[in-house]
């Protein structure tokens, strides 16, 4: 089984690392006897993805990205190993998807010259009545 990114770009099973862990927090008994949370690591450079979405990823400020360039995600929102495995997963998908999406370039662009003499002109206005405000003096 392979995680689809794209329509053309999946992520093969080998490529994906998941043990379980024991979840932190409350949950009385059954937190400490049961390994209900998933650790999810992801390797990116030994990774078959293409390398424009590597050196994407690799260029994201995210803490779950290790010096090593291993993506490590957390998952113990559920109380069943599967249900936290599957949300991982489901993680990994969006963070590789979002990277895939090319932003726009973004162009800087001129005030009009309208728009700068109407911005001067409510300038002026405002300040004769401040300028009217002020006690004369003498």
């Amino acid at each position: 089984m392979t995680l689809t990114i794209t329509s053309n770009t999946s992520i093969p099973d080998d490529e994906i690392e998941i043990s379980a862990i024991r979840a932190q927090g409350a949950g009385g008994q059954n937190v400490n006897k049961v390994s209900s949370a998933v650790h999810l690591r992801f390797d990116i450079n030994a990774s078959s993805l293409p390398d424009v979405y590597k050196e994407r990823l690799l260029g994201l400020r995210d803490k779950r990205i290790t010096k090593e360039g291993v993506l490590v995600i957390k998952a113990q929102k559920f109380r069943t190993q599967e249900k936290n495995r599957d949300d991982a997963l489901e993680r990994l998908q969006e963070i590789v998807k979002a990277v895939t999406v090319v932003q726009k370039v973004r162009r800087p662009t001129k005030p009009t010259k309208s728009s700068q003499k109407k911005r001067l002109d409510s300038k002026a206005i405002r300040s004769k009545t401040k300028a009217l405000r002020r006690t004369i003096p003498e």
